[in-house]
């Protein structure tokens, strides 16, 4: 005991020293939504720091820092990875890269691809080389993933891929695309359908952004017609692409818990949810309304038994001893809690949170709002909070169908 407590000891120290080194004092700040980096050939640079930050953890492998060491990440065990977030967030460093590849993608390359595509492939999402979109929901199929109907057709060396994706994040923004088509229509839906890789300027790919009413267009709808993708880029085995589709939601669930709760835009809200109720409900140093009071106080408590819940989520998937059924639980709780947070700042601010634009409204006023809005969709996006009961129900309480 005494020797692993001298060893976290000394790595701390290590972390602590190099990242004191090495860290922008900018990038040691509360980042804006606008600033996030994504990586990606079409990365715009907010600052030289921002890039400077990326290259020097890139190349430390501290992006990905549980990845091993050959696919460009540090080969970090998940004590060392803990001590690493620690260090970061005791200095309020910012996340060198934010990434789809890092948090969905890659996790599954990592247990389905091939030695080649795992050299490739990671090396580059480490570094923020590739952004990559997810390419998974249809506009006829809604929840019902497993009835997709984009067709990749076996044409020798490569396959023909044609139809449609839907509420697919930033696929405007994105150089490659992980999709799943069907590749069998004779068999049970979900034993016919593979798990491609391929680039979004590839001939007959387009991606149109579907506004929301938040004014925001994160989400796009993609077409393709006679995209040519070559077999090279076809994850594990032709017609067993279902298997990666299951486990890489499970990573999706819970990266948008990961990400809905600890991004510099979440941590905010929570800190404003006080703040407004001190101004709207009180005399801006307490809050008047006793039962307003204890709204916000059981939130918080809320809040923290989440959070570690999903520490301990983390750290046991890291360490091979969950099952990953846990993400649907984590992914519903944390959609239904960040909800409940703004329908906490509606009941705070009253008529303040009515603003959409013009005066008579402040401009945190408005953005509230809209994050209001765009809040509704968490119970929808990355598996609908029906979808995720259904699972709880099923995998971890074990009831019948």
């Amino acid at each position: 005991m005494s020797d692993r407590r001298e060893s976290n000891d000394s790595f701390r120290r290590a972390v602590r020293d190099w990242l004191q080194e090495h860290c922008p004092m900018s990038m040691r700040t509360d980042m804006p939504e606008h600033e996030i980096v994504w990586g990606g050939r079409k990365q715009k640079w907010f600052s030289r720091d921002a890039k400077v930050w990326l290259e020097r953890m890139a190349e430390r492998g501290w992006t990905v820092p549980h990845w091993p060491k050959a696919y460009g990440g540090a080969g970090l065990d998940a004590r060392e990875v803990k001590i690493l977030n620690e260090e970061m967030q005791r200095i309020n460093a910012r996340l060198p890269l934010q990434s789809f590849g890092m948090w969905m993608l890659g996790p599954a390359l990592l247990e389905f691809a091939s030695e080649e595509q795992k050299r490739h492939y990671l090396p580059q999402i480490a570094r923020g080389e590739v952004r990559w979109c997810q390419g998974y929901s249809e506009p006829s199929n809604g929840s019902d993933l497993a009835g997709l109907q984009t067709t990749a057709k076996d044409c020798g060396d490569h396959f023909l891929v044609n139809g449609a994706k839907i509420w697919t994040s930033y696929a405007d923004q994105s150089d490659w695309i992980f999709c799943l088509v069907r590749t069998d229509t004779e068999v049970p839906k979900q034993e016919g359908i593979s798990f491609l890789l391929f680039d979004m300027e590839s001939d007959g790919v387009s991606a149109s952004p579907i506004p929301l009413i938040s004014g925001a267009s994160p989400f796009c709808q993609v077409f393709f017609d006679n995209v040519k993708v070559p077999k090279s880029q076809l994850v594990g085995k032709l017609n067993e692409g279902w298997t990666i589709a299951k486990r890489l939601l499970q990573h999706e669930r819970q990266m948008v818990s990961v990400i809905k709760g600890n991004t510099p835009l979440a941590r905010s809200t929570k800190l404003r949810l006080e703040k407004l109720a001190q101004h709207y409900a009180g005399d801006g140093q307490q809050i008047n309304d006793p039962i307003l009071r204890a709204k916000i106080c059981h939130h918080k408590i809320d809040g923290l038994a989440f959070k570690l819940t999903m520490n301990r989520n983390l750290e046991e998937s890291r360490t091979g001893r969950g099952d990953g059924n846990a993400a649907s639980l984590i992914k519903y709780y944390n959609s239904e809690l960040n909800k409940r947070k703004f329908d906490l700042l509606r009941e705070v601010m009253g008529t303040g949170m009515l603003g959409w634009n013009g005066e008579g409204f402040s401009a945190e006023e408005i953005d509230t709002t809209r994050q209001w809005l765009r809040s509704r969709a968490n119970s929808i996006e990355g598996g609908t909070s029906e979808v995720q009961l259904n699972v709880i129900a099923k995998r971890i309480l074990g009831l019948p169908d």
